[in-house]
């Protein structure tokens, strides 16, 4: 065991990873948590320093006239953790700053040293695997901190903070607020949207062809695809343009039905026979072991996972020590792991499944101080997934198994296929059969890319075809024609979003999951399946970058700006003279964001931008041109006067003239009112918002309008008159409950229909409506407990065996109102989206309190409670302060009074 020569503090980013690594050292080391970065950047003018306010750049939190030189604030969320890490330090006589080995964990490293002020001997640690083994080798050799991938870092997040506060700041007096922009997250939307684009620029085309089955004399059968008639080859997909949706070669025979049906009843009467047979054998290799981008890419293809959720669970795998480093560009592996995953290949699969020398991998990584290896399991020895599986939860052992098995493979022996094509003609027809048959499955034993279960994957990717003969007559048994239609180019799923980014040189993997869940959060991009949908409003902005600051949607320019990052961290590159150019424009090469900031202020049209048109309808009554607008409030359609609601997920590319103009019709009859109100007189419409159908009295621009929803299971067409006042009516006083003492109304609320008295509520089961239930019905209701809110406190899903480090009580899992939480009694937080309640463990439990206790706002100190003696002694007082304010207001009004009677010489002298 490694030991200190004195107290030492070690530093690391999380609680989990503290734990894990104090499991490595000994008595004479203090491992804490800085819970991520410990500075920032102010988050606006208000967190600046009081002497930083006036500038004109306070907002930015850069001082863009001296050098771009950040201004750092400890955030109020993190000062109590700062402190805790302060104490600790005066205890110690040395200081490891064990963060992460990137250019974000560097940094931290450095904010903490420039924060802290150490006055002992500070040393870094880096380590690509929490194992003791990679602890000690760290501690053996120590270095110090990198200040190339520090100023990368601290380049990379002024470039952000510049580009993303003034262009948003732009996004919002142009189109609206709460918009934002970022130098990866704009050209992500961009490369989303220019894929919806193609959606709706795309013209579909229908071609024919015919599928037979034949059979052999033995008799065996197979199926073939008609490929010719005569010297004319029949197109598929590719042969389409997909912008007009004509044939690229008018050469080719695109059949319709008519002439399918003819030629298949024409060939029902020929002989045919096999043309000939090739065999071509061929070897598949396995795939590099995973970075950041592929583990994102496979875990969302193969296990559902979206990339925010990968990234969690491999984060909580790598900082309890089961795999190495996760966010990494490299395919290399370390001889330790190349030797561990060879013999695992002796043991598990045989020596015929092991290739016959080591597999190496080209790497793309060229930064040397961020070339670490690939992900892999921890250790010198790979642990089984399967002796892991009470361990750890669900997604984290499924990542853990594919892991696994990509690194097991990458050191197998390449697969052997064997693929054969026969070509059968008769009757001037060609047919073609294709088979593929697997010789030797070599590695695809261990991992089939994109398939959970390697065995069954193996059946599916073999279609055996029976053994013929050149010259061997077949029988046709079935000519079926078959129409196929050509698709437009899929939306990118968060996979294939990942890599055409990384394919680009746009940002870095690392960054995917938050940037993916960023514009997701902005409404920028919705999911329709598992595909990414732009939003209208995505589109408004895309075009106004475009059109106006192009640079900064340019794919070459963000991949050059990323390239000059690394070029900081290797030390090649100076940053002051390219932040001048991006920022002030001083070089021919600069954007000058600034000042072309400023020129187009009011340049651009708001409403040129957000507005995009579907077309003229060439008949009907209005012939106007219809567009779709994008308003404060989202989007609308328009057609001279009249306007259009759009229906919440509806993609773009199903937005056509057509479409269009069935909503604007539908909203026009939504502007006729079913009547007026029997006691109003007002007007009383039938509308759909994006919350569902419901009724309004009043016009839209009334400030006493009501609205009431439509119960779920009333169809909006059956919605009459006497049924909206029924609606309005709401509440409905269902009469005295004795026992509460209190009237019981019915109504319906946000969260659906519900029954109140007093302070009780109920609930309204499914298929009861608050215009029938009656007052039995209620009675009944509110008899039984109840099932939400805090009068009704629900059993733990789980209780964890050991209490609390902290507040030494129980830990709790619990299920609350905005979903399930976990406390200790002081601290509550709740669980990430997409995690397993049941499958949480307790050290998870642990990083989740430890991280929402990091952000929790000080406690405000209670006033004192004042006295009933003060009190009263206040009381009093304001009450002779009262009296005495009284008698100089009468001794005024008397001298006044005798002053004026002087003057008028009615005052008698004495």
């Amino acid at each position: 065991m490694v030991k200190s020569t004195g107290k030492a503090l070690v530093i690391v980013e999380s609680p989990a990873k503290a734990r894990t690594i104090s499991k490595f050292l000994g008595k004479n080391y203090q491992v804490e948590a800085s819970i991520g970065h410990v500075r920032d950047l102010p988050g606006g003018k208000k967190d600046m320093p009081e002497k930083y306010k006036s500038e004109d750049w306070a907002y930015l939190g850069v001082n863009v006239d001296e050098g771009f030189e950040p201004v750092y604030i400890v955030p109020d969320e993190k000062k109590k953790q700062v402190k805790k890490l302060r104490d600790a330090l005066k205890e110690a006589d040395e200081l490891y700053l064990a963060t992460d080995e990137d250019r974000e964990g560097e940094a931290i490293s450095w904010h903490l040293q420039e924060l802290l002020k150490p006055k002992v001997p500070v040393h870094r640690l880096v380590f690509h695997e929490i194992t003791k083994e990679a602890i000690e080798a760290a501690l053996a050799s120590p270095r110090s901190i990198d200040d190339g991938l520090v100023d990368a870092q601290e380049t990379r997040r002024i470039l952000d903070r510049l580009y993303g506060y003034d262009v948003s700041q732009l996004l919002w007096r142009k189109i609206g607020r709460g918009l934002s922009a970022g130098r990866v997250q704009s050209v992500a939307v961009r490369v989303i949207v220019e894929r919806e684009r193609e959606r709706m620029a795309f013209h579909s085309a229908t071609y024919w062809d015919l599928e037979a089955i034949f059979e052999t004399g033995k008799p065996q059968s197979f199926p073939a695809t008609l490929t010719h008639v005569g010297d004319r080859k029949i197109p598929s997909g590719k042969d389409f343009d997909p912008d007009t949706g004509l044939l690229k070669n008018p050469q080719l025979l695109q059949m319709d039905q008519q002439a399918a049906e003819a030629l298949a009843e024409k060939l029902q009467s020929a002989d045919f026979a096999v043309a000939s047979v090739e065999n071509k054998p061929y070897t598949e290799r396995p795939k590099a072991p995973f970075t950041t981008s592929t583990l994102q890419q496979e875990a969302n293809r193969k296990l559902g996972l979206t990339a925010r959720n990968a990234m969690r669970a491999a984060q909580k795998l790598y900082e309890n020590g089961y795999i190495t480093y996760m966010r990494t560009d490299s395919t290399m592996l370390s001889n330790e792991a190349v030797k561990a995953a060879r013999e695992l290949v002796q043991s598990e699969y045989g020596e015929n499944f092991l290739h016959a020398s080591v597999r190496t991998y080209a790497s793309k990584v060229k930064n040397a101080q961020e070339a670490h290896e690939a992900i892999r399991p921890a250790g010198t020895v790979f642990r089984k997934p399967e002796s892991l599986r009470g361990e750890l939860n669900k997604d984290e052992f499924r990542l853990y198994d594919l892991i696994w098995k990509r690194t097991v493979a990458c050191q197998m022996a390449d697969a052997k296929k064997r693929r054969t094509t026969v070509v059968i003609k008769g009757g001037d027809a060609t047919f073609q059969a294709s088979g593929t048959s697997i010789e030797f499955e070599g590695f695809l034993r261990a991992y089939v890319e994109g398939s959970d279960d390697p065995e069954a994957e193996l059946a599916d990717k073999e279609t055996l075809l029976p053994a013929v003969e050149q010259g061997e007559a077949l029988s046709a048994k079935n000519l079926n024609p078959k129409d196929h239609s050509t698709k437009p180019p899929a939306r990118y799923s968060e996979a294939a979003l990942t890599r055409i980014l990384e394919e680009k040189g746009i940002g870095r993997p690392s960054t995917y999951a938050s940037i993916i869940e960023t514009i997701q959060a902005r409404d920028y991009v919705y999911k329709k399946g598992g595909a990414l949908v732009p939003s209208w409003t995505a589109f408004s902005v895309v075009r106004l970058l475009e059109t106006h600051f192009g640079a900064l949607v340019d794919y070459e320019f963000t991949a050059q700006m990323e390239d000059f990052l690394d070029a900081i961290s290797r030390k090649e590159a100076e940053r002051l003279a390219y932040l001048k150019e991006f920022y002030f424009g001083e070089d021919q090469r600069g954007i000058g964001l600034k000042p072309k900031l400023t020129a187009k202020i009011d340049e651009i049209d708001p409403r040129l931008t957000a507005m995009f048109s579907l077309g003229t309808p060439q008949s009907g009554e209005h012939r106007e041109e219809v567009f779709v607008r994008v308003g404060k409030f989202g989007p609308f359609l328009e057609q001279g006067e009249r306007r259009g609601s759009i229906p919440d997920g509806l993609p773009p590319d199903e937005m056509n003239l057509e479409k269009a103009l069935e909503l604007i019709e539908s909203s026009s009859r939504d502007d006729e009112p079913l009547g007026n109100h029997e006691e109003t007189g007002k007007p009383i419409y039938l509308k759909v918002g994006r919350f569902g159908p419901y009724v309004q009295l009043g016009e839209n621009d009334d400030e006493e309008k009501k609205n009431k929803s439509i119960p779920k299971m009333v169809a909006p067409e059956n919605v009459t008159l006497e049924l909206a006042h029924q609606l309005l009516a709401l509440p409905r006083n269902l009469g005295e409950y004795a026992e509460l003492e209190a009237d019981i109304e019915a109504n319906d609320g946000r969260y659906g229909p519900y029954i109140r008295c007093g302070k009780e509520t109920r609930s309204l089961p499914a298929g009861m409506s608050p215009l029938e239930v009656t007052r039995e019905q209620a009675i009944e209701l509110l008899k039984q407990p109840k099932t939400r809110g805090r009068a009704a406190p629900k059993e733990p899903i789980k209780v964890f065996d050991d209490p609390s480090p902290v507040t030494e009580n129980p830990v709790r899992l619990l299920e609350g109102r905005y979903g399930p939480y976990v406390t200790d009694g002081d601290t509550n937080a709740s669980l990430p989206k997409g995690t397993v309640p049941e499958e949480l463990t307790f050290n998870e439990a642990l990083d989740l309190l430890a991280e929402r206790a990091a952000k929790a706002p000080k406690k405000k100190k209670k006033a004192k409670k004042k006295t009933a003696k003060a009190t009263k002694k206040k009381a009093a007082k304001k009450k002779a302060a009262k009296k005495k304010t009284a008698k100089k207001k009468t001794a005024k009004k008397k001298t006044a009074k005798a002053k004026k009677a002087t003057k008028k010489g009615t005052v008698k002298k004495p």
